[in-house]
């Protein structure tokens, strides 16, 4: 395994290809949010999925777990769960005594399923999770296991007959993408069935360990100093925000920490794809996935039927590519 501090270009780049190919194994025909859930995680973010039932989210969530040797726990959203369900608690002694039980977020890959069911206090409670890296339970502040991923599911509002806790805007933010996951083609869906013996059960026992989590958290450092992005590319990075933020249909554009998140992401990006530079088109792949849930549209925008995601792309169609 690798010093922490110490990787390479060429080491980096194969521990983030093997741990998609390890993933690939169980999770079939959705490679495109397979890399971006590799690329945010090697990057040191947070995933939002959205996406129908049945379509390999929590399969995605274990399958990477078991790729990078993490612990991996599971929460499932509803509106009775209270924060402790998720941080944990204390039992109070006879005698004064207190001990302190963990609750699932001490884990290294969280995944909360249907986040958007859970009331106020347990999203602030994952939001202090995610920007701070602890929690605080009786006001004592407790750190959480690093490297430290959530994996969280949202349902659409229409789509839920009894409610829903839209997620508060500090939150939305600290997830790093939003990835759209649909049912697959009809050939992925044979091959599916084929092995349905094994995929019913949501089990990853064919999946590789190929590193450790802390190895793969690695590359958050390498990326720093081990991927070049040219001050060109850095400006059309914010020049698409600042046109976001300016778009006339937009009532909110995304924030500072949303382009400092595809920043990172976009040199996840070189790396997978064999190079130590970032280029406009590293930005141009993830600018909808980093930037769209950080959108608020006007209103009369939204009954029209238009989406952030069209915003982006519309965007991206108008801002001068920087050339070489």
């Amino acid at each position: 395994m690798t010093t922490r501090g110490l990787m390479d270009f060429d080491e980096a780049r194969s521990i983030l290809k093997e741990v998609i190919g390890s993933v690939e194994k169980v999770v079939i025909g959705v490679r495109t949010a397979v890399e971006l859930i590799a690329l945010v995680f090697a990057a040191g973010g947070h995933v939002l999925l959205e996406g129908p039932p049945g379509s390999a989210k929590t399969l995605m969530a274990k399958a990477f777990a078991k790729a990078v040797g993490g612990e991996f726990r599971r929460v499932q959203g509803n509106p009775d769960l209270l924060p402790t369900d998720l941080t944990g608690y204390y039992i109070y002694g006879l005698d004064g005594s207190k001990r302190f039980i963990k609750g699932p977020v001490f884990s290294n890959v969280l995944m909360v399923d249907e986040l958007n069911r859970t009331p106020t206090r347990v999203q602030s409670a994952l939001l202090e999770a995610m920007a701070e890296g602890a929690v605080s339970v009786d006001g004592v502040s407790h750190r959480l296991p690093r490297p430290f991923w959530v994996i969280a599911t949202e349902i659409p509002a229409e789509e839920e007959v009894g409610g829903v806790y839209p997620l508060s805007l500090a939150l939305r933010d600290r997830f790093w993408a939003s990835i759209g996951v649909e049912y697959v083609g009809t050939d992925d869906e044979l091959r599916i069935v084929e092995r349905a013996d094994e995929l019913y059960t949501v089990s990853v026992d064919s999946v590789e360990q190929v590193t450790t989590a802390e190895e793969f958290s690695t590359i958050q450092t390498f990326l720093g100093k081990g991927i070049y992005v040219d001050t060109r590319v850095v400006k059309y990075l914010v020049d698409i925000a600042r046109a976001l933020r300016a778009a006339p249909e937009v009532r909110m554009g995304p924030s500072h920490r949303g382009t400092i998140y595809l920043y990172r992401v976009a040199k996840a990006l070189a790396l997978l794809r064999g190079r130590d530079y970032v280029i406009p088109d590293d930005v141009k792949a993830l600018a909808v996935p980093v930037l769209s849930h950080r959108i608020i549209l006007k209103q009369e925008r939204e009954v029209e039927g238009l989406s952030p995601a069209d915003i982006v792309r519309d965007v991206l169609g108008r801002v001068p590519v920087p050339k070489e």
